[in-house]
């Protein structure tokens, strides 16, 4: 894992050395760089696999036709280098030296014989072209920008903020969109005409200019195949079996996030099936029972037989965490579980330099309260919005506020809430924070005229009219988590949270075959009536502990509704209500007093705002 950056046009050897630097943490092994009158590539290694100095990047072909940056894994290199070995001689033992071969023997067509998790940038020096792709489920990002002079690209916005080219203007209607979502959707940044590359294109680049954005891998759930589901289960013990092998591969110690949960555990059993030896396994605990899984993550160590570690995250690390992780942020993002997230990633790092982790599951396979809570929404959803604003102002006067995680009065005013948009919003409205009606009271209203998409819904719009109208319901916000809630924000995290550690994660559920297989299954293998995950579950019924796999999703969060009231109440307080040119900070002030004094639980809108301002300090955007 690595990270890239690079540009075609204006710039110097000192702009890409500053940009390269700025994310030195996703490669800390070696940082190089190569700049000619074409272009400038640089590379951030975390050597994973061949680690000599022959390893390096960027690496070229012998004949200087062709350099790449790659950051990410091939799985399925081997397999491609032993037919490209009939022409070419290789070097290394990497998976990039395969990449370059590809590219020269197929141009932009490799891209459909590849398994794996990348983002790279391929220069021609013949053609004078530069060719960028990301993979198919967007593991690893890449964000991008033309300017008058140049193209520049890189891993993080961070490195792209680094060219003297690109001005740090801030970009309005992603921060009405992360307001909603608690993140910016794709392909938006929070810096106005920066990009992120959409997962499974590629783009290609002449004369500083875009001359191609094209997919070249689409979800489809049209093909459904004919299968028993004792085959399904056959078919799909192999697939992930196949798949997380593959994972295994490396020449640094590699282990396995294990929360203790059916995903993680899943990945666990197949990893310690697949090795020689006892695999290591890492998870943390929390003091508050109610958030806490270390005991499940035990149990299933002890069942798997793994090399077993565990951290715990009291509220004093956690809140140095903050401290620490919230910089290195650069673009705003709001699940709060990026903490714990990046908790693990660092205790893990002590030990291993690759882990496993068990992500993507829970979006193929309707495994959030969100579906289930689908199956509920009429009649809610045949009323207007003033009836669920009525419903929600009674409940919350009913109902106390709570700090367990998750608890019962959170659920059902998450699940009011939903209904305050048209019905192809409501999932994102029980995910997500701000609803439309209380941005208009957050936005100062010279702000909110100029919006664009008022709401901030329009990219959810935009993917249910790519959907094909002969896809199921289900499938379709199976779709519409894959390109939302998956991408930007639980892939955004877990690469951030263990890349800011050096710590390199792979994802066995998000192999393309796996991806495809679950695609093309019925939804009743998937969903059984209330039961997400179902087929999953059948599989893993004799492989894991039943009280594993039968209980309730619990989530990955920190007792922040707690620690607003108490730990970080003054520096929450003195960051959200200093004055700024977006913001009513009355209303601001009266979510921080209902939530101080328990009228109501605030804690997403409030941490949501709290990053936000905490970014836009530290970018030095500028607000045209």
């Amino acid at each position: 894992m690595c990270g890239i950056a690079g540009f075609t046009g204006i710039g110097t050897a000192e702009n890409l050395t500053s940009m390269i630097a700025s994310i030195k943490y996703r490669g800390p092994d070696a940082q190089i760089f190569h700049i000619d009158n074409d272009v400038a590539l640089a590379h951030a290694r975390l050597a994973i696999l061949d680690l000599r100095p022959e390893g390096n990047q960027p690496m070229f072909t012998p004949d200087n036709k062709f350099g790449i940056v790659f950051n990410g894994e091939i799985y399925n290199y081997l397999e491609i280098k032993k037919d490209l070995q009939k022409k070419y001689d290789f070097t290394t033992n990497t998976d990039t030296e395969v990449l370059l071969y590809l590219y020269q023997e197929l141009g932009t067509k490799m891209l459909e014989l590849l398994n794996g998790m990348f983002a790279f940038a391929i220069y021609d020096y013949a053609k004078k072209e530069l060719f960028i792709a990301r993979d198919r489920m967007g593991k690893k990002p890449l964000y991008y920008t033309e300017t008058e002079n140049a193209f520049v690209f890189a891993s993080e916005l961070k490195a792209i903020l680094n060219h003297p080219s690109v001005n740090n203007e801030l970009n309005i209607e992603a921060v009405n969109q992360y307001l909603t979502f608690d993140y910016i959707p794709t392909p938006n940044s929070i810096i106005k005409n920066v990009y992120k590359l959409e997962s499974g294109h590629f783009l290609v680049v002449k004369n500083n200019k875009i001359e191609s954005n094209l997919s070249y891998w689409e979800h489809t759930f049209s093909s459904k195949i004919k299968i028993s589901f004792a085959g399904a289960l056959e078919k799909l013990d192999q697939l992930l079996d196949e798949a997380t092998q593959r994972r295994l591969m490396s020449d640094v110690p590699l282990g396995v996030f294990l929360s203790g949960g059916l995903d993680s555990s899943t990945i666990a059993y197949y990893a310690q099936k697949n090795a020689s030896h006892k695999i290591k396994t890492f998870s943390i605990g929390f003091e508050d029972k109610s958030y806490d899984e270390a005991l499940f993550a035990k149990t299933v160590a002890k069942h798997l037989d793994t090399e077993h570690y565990t951290e715990i995250l009291t509220p004093l690390k956690a809140l140095e965490l903050i401290d620490e992780v919230v910089p290195l942020l650069d673009e705003p993002f709001a699940d709060a579980s990026l903490i714990p997230t990046y908790f693990l990633s660092k205790f893990t790092r002590q030990y291993v330099t690759v882990a496993l982790g068990g992500d993507g599951s829970d979006e193929m396979q309707a495994g959030y309260p969100t579906f289930i809570s689908e199956k509920f929404k009429y009649p809610f959803a045949l009323f207007p919005t003033s009836f669920s604003n009525t419903m929600l102002n009674i409940i919350n006067t009913m109902l106390p506020s709570r700090d367990k995680n998750i608890s019962f009065d959170f659920k059902i005013k998450q699940f009011l809430r939903g209904f305050q948009s048209s019905s192809n919003h409501i999932h994102q409205l029980w995910l997500g924070s701000f609803t439309p009606n209380e941005k208009i009271m957050l936005f100062k209203s010279e702000i909110y005229n100029r919006l664009i998409d008022k709401n901030g819904l329009g990219v959810i719009d935009s993917h249910f009219e790519n959907a094909d109208t002969t896809w199921s319901k289900f499938d379709q916000l199976t779709y519409y988590y894959y390109k939302t809630y998956l991408l930007d924000n639980i892939l955004f995290k877990v690469d951030r949270a263990s890349m800011y550690n050096s710590l390199e994660v792979r994802a066995p559920f998000l192999d393309r075959h796996v991806v495809e297989f679950y695609n093309s299954l019925p939804k009743k293998f998937k969903q059984n009536g209330l039961e997400g995950k179902y087929i999953l579950k059948k599989l893993m019924q004799d492989k894991l502990p039943h009280e594993i796999i039968f209980r309730p999703k619990k989530g990955f969060g920190i007792p922040l509704s707690d620690w607003i009231r108490n730990e970080l109440k003054n520096e929450i307080t003195d960051t959200i209500l200093a004055p700024d040119p977006l913001f009513n900070l009355e209303y601001i002030k009266l979510l921080l007093d209902e939530h101080l004094s328990k009228k109501r639980n605030h804690r997403k809108l409030i941490w949501n705002i709290y990053i936000l301002k905490k970014k836009l300090i530290s970018l030095n955007v500028k607000i045209s």
